[in-house]
């Protein structure tokens, strides 16, 4: 949003910046397009004004950086039913409860925290979104996790130990649509995954060529020898199909067009894509691939993660069979 400092990219746009990114380094993408990704978007989409004001323009500068907070201990996949809860209080809310593997965490300032403000809604109508800000009395964070990988990127739990926030930090002042505001969120969040992916899986394909091309055996260049050209030309085939279906995807979701779908479709052959890639390039590498002076083994590590964030691989075969059953069934 250009009023508050952004460039006023569409979303296609906005995916070949995060491309080129993740091409670079998938651990620096997620730092960097967390914030400006799901650590603002409810703001964006769903916020007051004043809320947009408040917060927008320092994100866009990179002076505040954003998390998004959904993911609890006992809560994944099925985020509808978390149970971070929400007591209403006069004009407040107290918070109590854990969100767990919240990127960003370390290092925000601010939070768009899911948390159930109706004890007798179980399901997703119970669920508000309000914004937190670090250093609020009764917030604090747990160890920085230990992962396989993104080491660059830093996660921790968030924890809400009665925690007082006001009822104007509910996003966009509309109690009990905090899980709409998260699934508007994960559309968005699901195409730049996919497009981390696919620049990642550009990088990959790189790393190949350059090693296939300079390793010789059995007498010439490896890049000679038609199996390792057939780990290449997969590599390109599915990286090249997955960029053109983000391509559509977006396009979709720029002509105001519903693309839930479409957006899971993009993330789901993507982020298994990349691992495939990953892995004919730690196999072109042959024992090489295995070791940390080359790169490979790190996007190895760094792009596994993608088959589980922003919802698995199995919640996006729900998400598109579902939607598909809904519009055959009318």
């Amino acid at each position: 949003r250009e009023e508050f400092g952004g460039l006023g990219m569409n979303t296609e746009e906005e995916v070949q910046i995060i491309y080129e990114v993740a091409h670079a380094s998938p651990a620096y993408r997620s730092c960097f397009a967390s914030t400006i990704g799901i650590g603002s978007q409810g703001i964006v989409i769903d916020g007051t004004p004043e809320q947009r004001e408040k917060y927008l323009p320092r994100m866009a500068k990179g002076e505040l950086i954003g998390a998004f907070c959904l993911t609890e201990p006992d809560i994944g996949s099925d985020a509808a039913h978390l149970k971070l809860s929400a007591r209403a209080d006069g004009d407040h809310f107290v918070l109590n409860g854990t969100k767990r593997f919240i990127t960003n965490a370390p290092e925000a300032g601010v939070f768009t925290v899911m948390a159930r403000s109706n004890p007798k809604e179980e399901g997703a109508k119970g669920i508000t979104a309000f914004l937190v800000e670090a250093g609020t009395p009764g917030l604090r964070l747990g160890k920085t996790d230990r992962k396989l990988g993104h080491h660059g990127s830093h996660t921790s739990d968030v924890i809400f130990e009665d925690v007082r926030v006001h009822k104007s930090t509910i996003v966009g002042n509309r109690e009990g649509y905090g899980f709409i505001t998260a699934m508007k969120v994960l559309d968005r969040g699901r195409l730049h995954i996919a497009a981390a992916c696919c620049g990642a899986a550009e990088r990959l394909i790189e790393m190949m060529l350059d090693y296939a091309v300079d390793r010789v055996q059995f007498g010439k260049p490896i890049a000679e020898h038609q199996l390792v050209q057939g780990l290449i030309a997969d590599s390109k085939r599915d990286s090249y199909v997955a960029w053109c279906a983000l391509l559509d995807a977006c396009r979709t979701r720029d002509r105001g067009e519903r693309a839930t779908t479409v957006a899971a479709c993009a993330k789901y052959f993507a982020s298994e894509m990349v691992w495939r890639v990953a892995d004919a390039a730690v196999q072109v590498h042959g024992g090489n691939g295995y070791m940390q002076d080359y790169r490979v083994e790190q996007f190895l590590r760094d792009v596994r993660l993608y088959r589980l964030y922003e919802g698995t691989s199995q919640i996006q075969q729900l998400i598109i069979a579902r939607d598909l059953l809904k519009e055959h069934r009318g």
